[in-house]
């Protein structure tokens, strides 16, 4: 608009003499490149101005509070609060991604414990272990920030978790939010694995299916399981919900069992001892329900395992009870572990049951030839989206296939069972169905992540809730 009114009032002035304009030349040239300046001066600014507008890069304005809302449910610390998250300036219900919350600023520690031992006590000064840990800060801010995002998930699902919910309802709400507070950006950043939200005698791997009708009642015990990956570096924590305080005992046994694991934890440390002291912890406790008095049994068959990256099950299993592994298999530096205990007032064991939800590719699988084009179409889907991370029919059944990011809504996939069973049935995909102790028991769980680092473990997933 400048350079038009501009040309218009050059054509609209007189002509000038010959005298002067040869008087007024150097005046004029002055004028005009002072004007022209100017002109381009608003214009950069202008285009500064929309610029800033169109990054978003504007600094998000923060509203630190004091936390003060209660869950619901038993089970959970005494400063647990579901709105923890406003003491950092996020809103309630949370909606700024976690990665815009601190920018700038340094994402929460976790709990630091020392290893266990008398020969690691060097570690927490010496210069050599500290300078190994100084090289691993990209890793740990990394896995900081997706134990944040968890944190603030979980807290955000306990304000809602509650009787008559729809547990699918709930697996969406949570699942959104979790996408939502970690920029869910396909393989790069989002979801590590499907939520389990197993009731009662199931122990794990449960959600509903799509459609599935399965509403939370005052009496059910559900654990509640899921998980965070940035850049593959998985978080993966679980808690059980329960409501009537009955069920108090079984879930602080498993809660105590499952602390003792991560005190034990460390550095040389060998997973046969970890999981006998797990094991005398859990079943120091006995559980009355409705008369009837129970012992608590650590369910022998279920696992704390190793996470690699873009791995949630690494190579490694830490048993909760005694004798379940070779005496010679340790703890290493730099390892990561999901330590998991569960309980039960049944047989301590577990079996496959129920319709199957979770499923993921095997890690080290082969290249097998496929005959079927539905069965490649899928694998191809399940490639870009999900890689080697775990998945449910739930996410296929989404507009969005499981990854936003990837698919923007036009991600659905259509009539994919005979292609799931097909690619089950050559071992490209694994299936896990639901873990079940027999019907009519109780079962519990907690979990924590841990990292080992050269001076000391951090419990990165560690909360005020549990």
């Amino acid at each position: 608009m400048l350079l038009v009114e501009e040309e218009k009032k050059t054509k609209d002035e007189p002509e000038l003499h010959d005298e002067e304009e040869g008087d007024d030349e150097e005046e004029t040239e002055e004028t005009g490149t002072i004007e022209e300046e100017a002109t381009a001066s608003k214009k950069k600014k202008k285009k500064k101005k929309k610029k800033r507008k169109g990054d978003g890069s504007a600094p998000v304005q923060l509203v630190v509070k004091t936390p003060c809302l209660k869950p619901s449910a038993r089970g959970l610390g005494d400063k647990a609060f579901t709105d923890y998250y406003v003491k950092y300036g996020q809103t309630e219900p949370p909606t700024i991604p976690v990665a815009e919350l601190f920018k700038g600023k340094e994402y929460p520690v976790g709990e630091i414990q020392t290893h266990p031992g008398q020969g690691q006590s060097y570690r927490e000064t010496s210069e050599e272990c500290r300078a190994r840990d100084r090289m691993n800060e990209d890793l740990y801010t990394t896995v900081r920030h997706a134990a944040e995002v968890h944190r603030q998930v979980r807290s955000y699902a306990q304000s809602f978790i509650r009787p008559g919910i729809d547990l699918e309802d709930m697996c969406t709400r949570l699942e959104n939010k979790n996408r939502e507070l970690v920029q869910e950006h396909g393989l790069e950043r989002g979801i590590a694995f499907p939520t389990g939200c197993s009731l009662n005698h199931v122990a794990a791997h449960w959600q509903p299916n799509s459609g599935d009708k399965v509403v939370l009642t005052y009496n059910d015990v559900m654990k509640v399981d899921f998980g965070v990956q940035i850049d593959g570096r998985i978080i993966d924590s679980a808690w059980t919900v329960h409501f009537d305080p009955k069920y108090d005992t079984l879930v602080e046994a498993v809660r105590e069992a499952t602390d003792t694991g991560l005190r034990h934890s460390g550095i040389d440390a060998r997973l046969c001892d970890i999981g006998e002291a797990i094991q005398e912890t859990m079943e120091s406790y006995e559980v009355e329900l409705d008369g009837k008095t129970f012992p608590v049994k650590a369910i022998r068959n279920l696992n704390g395992h190793s996470i690699g990256q873009y791995n949630i099950h690494g190579g490694k299993s830490v048993p909760i009870v005694k004798n379940a592994c070779e005496e010679n298999i340790i703890m290493e530096e730099g390892e990561i572990f999901a330590i998991e205990t569960f309980g039960s007032t049944g047989r301590g064991y577990v079996h496959e049951d129920l319709e199957c939800s979770h499923y993921m590719k095997d890690f080290d699988g082969q290249h097998v030839p496929l005959r079927m084009q539905s069965s490649k179409k899928l694998l191809a889907h399940i490639n870009k989206t999900f890689g080697t991370l775990a998945f449910c029919r739930r996410w296929l059944d989404r507009d969005d296939g499981g990854s936003a990011a990837i698919h923007g809504q036009a991600g659905k996939q259509e009539k994919y069972m005979g292609a799931l069973k097909n690619l089950c049935d050559v071992g490209i995909i694994r299936a896990y169905p639901p873990l079940c102790d027999v019907k009519g028991c109780y079962t519990a769980q907690y979990e924590h992540t841990i990292v080992i680092r050269p001076t000391c473990k951090e419990i990165v997933s560690r909360g005020d809730d549990y």
